[in-house]
């Protein structure tokens, strides 16, 4: 075990030593940018080509698909915004525990005249093809539902959902930031017509993502200037990151059944320990249709921030859900919209194990975990109260 535990690869991951290693030519001896004519620029041009390419590979795509964006936020609003511009307005699909990058856009859209309809998921997180097949109007242009929470780590059923939008001839989004290196992915079998990810969530570094754009399909610009990306995102391309990018990709689809495996066994001793050893406490998301590294769990009668600050005394980085809403007093949308309260929610921890992580970290954990519950119940006048009510027993 290193000196702290790191736990929290759904908001982030390190960069990959391989990674750095195939960065840094075009950090420093082959910086020449892509755009320009002179020779040196033919190895940026070649490596941003080639990174393309194996990107695509990687997802089941065609190489002129691929569209480089700065993060899943950008590749999330170039699609939605982009889909909304080219109709004119219309009816919007996507669900209730997307991502903020989904929801604050939608709501954005819905403000310049568009309409939503966001739908419900069940206890576990997860949409059905006849919820979706009877959201649809004649006005639907898009429908866009993530692959996998990054909250609670569900997989929704995407290719079942995208078979319906399919049907109807309506564009079919998923927000795959979470998925992306971490489930087996192909496009054209699964029906995607556009796809988000993020680098940072797979090895690589922050600031590089890419949105999958299906042939056919044409997106009008969202940042314009230059003609790069084919005239589909103006910027001077980021060709280190791009190719660190593209190797962090190959690194984490060529290892995936591996690390897989081995983060499931963790996930599942986790998940075990903690429901065994601390009570009045919940598991968050469906069990098997689960991304492999996620731990989501509810504690009650605790404040999560309270808890997260004692586990990181005790050398613990892990959080209490998304990273982009730190600092919120709200709980979590994910957590309400699968029917917890808002008491149980604000006592919510998610673990999510990476390719680091190994079972002295879980035993550590599983160590360290249930005596910092039972103090800070032990401080809490609302486990008091529920003790003196009935609502549960001391221990």
């Amino acid at each position: 075990m290193s000196d702290f535990i790191y736990v929290d690869h759904a908001a982030t991951t390190k960069v990959r030593p391989e990674v750095l290693e195939a960065m840094m030519p075009y950090l420093t001896e082959y910086y020449g940018n892509v755009s320009s004519m002179y020779s040196i620029s033919d190895i940026t041009e070649q490596a941003v080509k080639d990174a393309r390419a194996s990107i695509a590979a990687a997802i089941g795509a065609k190489e002129q698909e691929i569209i480089f964006t700065s993060c899943g936020s950008e590749s999330n609003n170039m699609a939605l915004r982009g889909i909304m511009k080219k109709a004119g307005g219309g009816h919007i699909i996507t669900t209730n525990v997307e991502h903020h990058a989904i929801l604050h856009t939608v709501e954005a859209l819905v403000k310049e005249g568009c309409t939503a309809t966001y739908l419900p998921v069940d206890e576990r997180g997860l949409i059905t093809p006849d919820q979706l097949e009877a959201a649809i109007t004649p006005e639907t242009k898009i429908i866009s539902i993530m692959m996998a929470n990054n909250e609670i780590g569900t997989i929704e059923p995407i290719q079942e959902l995208a078979a319906v939008a399919k049907a109807h001839g309506i564009y079919f989004h998923t927000d795959a930031v979470q998925a992306v290196g971490h489930l087996p992915i192909n496009v054209k079998e699964m029906g995607i017509d556009m796809l988000s990810a993020s680098g940072h969530k797979f090895g690589a570094p922050k600031g590089i993502g890419f949105l999958y754009v299906r042939n056919g399909i044409y997106l009008p610009a969202l940042i314009t200037g230059g003609g790069q990306e084919r005239g589909k995102r103006a910027g001077t391309e980021n060709t280190a990151f791009i190719v660190g990018m593209a190797k962090a990709l190959e690194l984490a689809v060529s290892e995936m059944d591996k690390t897989n495996a081995r983060l499931l066994k963790m996930r599942e001793r986790l998940i075990d320990g903690i429901l065994e050893s601390i009570p009045y406490c919940r598991l968050n998301g469906d069990r098997e249709r689960r991304v492999a590294g996620n731990v989501n769990v509810s504690i009650e009668f605790i404040e999560g921030e309270a808890l997260l600050l004692m586990l990181d005394m005790n050398g613990i980085c892990a959080s209490s859900g998304s990273a982009c809403t730190t600092g919120s007093l709200d709980p979590s949308h994910v957590l309400l919209a699968i029917g917890l309260t808002h008491e149980v929610a604000h006592g919510s921890l998610r673990i999510s194990l990476g390719e680091d992580n190994t079972q002295a970290d879980v035993d550590y954990i599983l160590k360290t975990l249930p005596p910092i519950v039972k103090r800070l119940r032990d401080m809490s006048p609302v486990w008091e109260d529920a003790i003196k009510a009935g609502i549960a027993e001391d221990y």
